[in-house]
């Protein structure tokens, strides 16, 4: 059973936020508080003109953006590595079917020079 705690974390200028994670989780959670602020402090800098809102939206859009761009990758990589296993699967039962038609040859052979 994994145990749960609870944590708060503070995004941009939103007030803080309390949420109940696994204690597994929290590197991952305290990872994306530390680089959504990041962004978003270096964005009020670059955005002067944007509200704090606008800025805040720009940094979830990036991030889900990039979420889907790496699960379009993950899905890809998936697919590749299922065609690779099928066709390796098939090399590998070519290749055995004719080493066991090899070594059946060779047991015939060396039968017939024991004779």
């Amino acid at each position: 059973m994994k145990e749960q705690q609870n944590i708060t974390i503070k995004i941009a200028d939103v007030a803080p936020i309390s949420l109940t994670i696994s204690r597994d989780t929290e590197v991952y959670v305290r990872e994306a508080e530390y680089n959504v602020n990041l962004v978003w402090q270096r964005w009020r800098k670059d955005f002067s003109d944007k509200t704090s809102k606008e800025i805040l939206a720009m940094v979830a859009y990036q991030f889900a953006k990039l979420y889907y761009q790496q699960q379009h990758y993950v899905d890809n990589e998936r697919e590749m590595l299922k065609n690779f296993e099928a066709d390796l699967d098939e090399l590998l039962r070519i290749d055995g079917d004719e080493a066991s038609d090899a070594v059946a040859t060779e047991v015939i052979a060396d039968k017939d020079r024991k004779r």
